[in-house]
């Protein structure tokens, strides 16, 4: 059975459920799923976990987890970082993380990669190495020092798995099978395979089936990974399909939410133009 295309975003935000974890990626390519996550302040969403894979410290990563942080949705993230990159500190999250109305969850972006893949394979734990002596290990008691059982005296650190309820991204291209095509992006594939469950938006849907054509397939999330998709152009903005991000937009949204007033109001604007799109 193909995968349910639904009409707009709002019709896979609908299918998440308050507190739920939500995996999102790291937004280095077109990946960003901006307009799930509009619609999902516009439904008032409240104790939502975020995990970010492995940091939004991108620009459109960054204004996405800055949006659900600033509309009260996120009642916790685990992430190594959240920033808007070169454009400077994300101010929604900055302001709450030192306010501590958001629970911020410490991690490495190896540990959190090296978690979710723990998910991605059913795993229960992954060891890592990196992290012994850091601070991070008097943060995080659901991290545990034990011994290489292959080299007594060796320590490691086990990480729980990382299995998300919910896994939201954009992707370029669903074939007529609900088959996603990401190309090289293979965080897309790690999230899909830790998730309980996929909803994506994409640029367009095909007449085709990626999994019959051999240079379409090794880059290919498999159907039965995707629980709904939308197609929805420009879903991923200010990130860009050809690379990058439209910086004029994010540098306007960072200014508007440097102030709680400000932030507000371009919200009712963004979510006024989101409607508007449909």
């Amino acid at each position: 059975m193909s995968v349910p295309t639904l009409a707009h975003p709002r019709d896979l935000a609908a299918m998440i459920p308050a507190g739920a974890s939500i995996g999102v990626p790291k937004g280095e390519g077109p990946d960003v799923p901006m307009a799930i996550a509009l619609e999902l302040v516009r439904r008032g969403l409240r104790d939502l976990h975020l995990v970010t894979l492995p940091t939004c410290a991108l620009p459109a990563s960054g204004m996405m987890a800055d949006i659900l942080v600033g509309a009260g949705c996120l009642n916790s993230i685990e992430t190594s970082g959240v920033s808007m990159s070169e454009l400077g500190p994300a101010p929604r999250f900055t302001a709450a993380a030192k306010a501590g109305t958001i629970k911020v969850i410490d991690a490495t972006c190896p540990a959190v990669y090296a978690a979710m893949q723990a998910g991605a394979k059913g795993q229960p734990f992954a060891m890592l190495r990196g992290l012994i002596g850091t601070d991070l290990l008097r943060h995080r008691d659901d991290w545990a020092v034990i011994d290489n059982p292959f080299a007594p005296g060796d320590p490691v650190v086990a990480l729980r798995a990382i299995n998300p309820d919910v896994a939201i991204f954009h992707a370029p291209l669903a074939d007529r099978h609900g088959n996603l095509w990401i190309g090289r992006n293979r965080d897309l594939m790690t999230l899909a395979h830790a998730s309980d469950m996929v909803l994506a938006t994409v640029e367009e849907v095909v007449d085709e089936d990626f999994l019959a054509d051999d240079l379409r397939a090794a880059g290919t999330i498999p159907a039965f990974y995707v629980t709904a998709l939308a197609e929805a152009p420009g879903a991923c903005h200010p990130a860009l399909m050809t690379g990058g991000a439209d910086l004029d937009a994010v540098r306007a949204y960072r200014a508007a939410a440097r102030t709680e007033a400000g932030f507000a109001a371009w919200l009712v604007d963004a979510l006024g133009m989101a409607e508007a799109a449909q």
